[in-house]
């Protein structure tokens, strides 16, 4: 389920709408929505298999000689293409001697450094705060906004969010009890995965941050009608620095890039709840 702006969620395949497209894997078997996944081929020998490998190393071997530099050609860019020059290629994560997060408040982190990393380290943990099953309660929701928005957009988004997270129609589609309790034997899933970030302007008092990020959404439990999914987003926040820290002033949201699904077989419901009680999440930082 994406984030947007206006209060509400949209652009993925749960609310029926939006740019991307989902895709569906149909179980191998009844019983468990989850499927057992595609079977992988028999008889594979050990010939094709080396044969595999070996694209796979070229494979790599090219992509690390691109990103070396340019092409050496004498083609014009498109215009997406000059735009990422004019504003620099990305950059990985590096040690700086910054410390990069001082503190948690409600579980989320606080005290980013006044720095280009630390917007872009902001930006990543308040996605995920934004895009967690915390948004579901209403105690939890208001402690998410009142740490994450700047205290005007705060006090305004309070009543919007209120009304969304509400509706009964809309917890009943996601699978939620009206209270937006999960029902037994089930385990809610709603947690974002950010892959990277990258600062789009940046002044030292305001900041305006891309963040790349993959979404799993869904109702994990035998007999689930809305099973645990993956989409993928581009969140671009304006942050501004208010009393020592980052926070949010407004954002805008696109759906993906997304990656071609991979040939995996898929988890069952009992593995898949397993996994997302099992592995904590991580503090976001550059």
């Amino acid at each position: 389920m994406s984030l947007s702006d206006d209060g509400g969620y949209g652009g993925d395949g749960h609310r029926g709408s939006g740019t991307g497209q989902t895709r569906t894997r149909l179980p191998d078997n009844e019983g468990d929505l989850y499927g057992s996944g595609r079977r992988p081929r028999a008889g594979m020998s050990s010939r094709n298999l080396v044969t595999i490998v070996g694209v796979i190393v070229l494979l790599l071997a090219a992509i690390a000689f691109a990103n070396r530099g340019g092409s050496g050609n004498n083609e014009s860019p498109s215009d997406d293409s000059a735009k990422d020059a004019a504003a620099g290629p990305a950059r990985p994560t590096a040690p700086t001697g910054t410390k990069p997060v001082s503190g948690k408040n409600g579980g989320i982190a606080t005290g980013f450094a006044k720095t280009e990393q630390g917007a872009q380290s902001a930006a990543a943990n308040y996605v995920v705060a934004l895009s967690s099953d915390g948004m579901y309660t209403a105690q939890r929701r208001d402690a998410i906004v009142n740490s994450v928005y700047t205290p005007a957009v705060a006090a305004a988004r309070k009543g919007s969010l209120r009304k969304v997270y509400s509706d009964p129609k809309f917890l009943a589609q996601v699978g939620l009890k009206p209270d937006g309790g999960t029902p037994s034997g089930m385990t809610f899933v709603s947690r974002a995965n950010p892959v990277g970030t990258k600062a789009e302007k940046f002044d030292g008092t305001t900041a305006k941050v891309a963040v790349w990020y993959s979404q799993l959404f869904g109702m994990a439990g035998q007999g689930s009608r809305n099973p645990v999914a993956e989409s993928w987003y581009t969140s671009t926040m304006e942050l501004q620095w208010v009393d020592g820290d980052w926070k949010v002033a407004g954002f805008s949201q696109k759906a993906g890039p997304a990656p071609v699904g991979g040939d995996q077989s898929a988890a069952t419901a009992k593995d898949m709840s397993k996994a997302v009680l099992g592995f904590g999440g991580f503090t976001y930082a550059r």
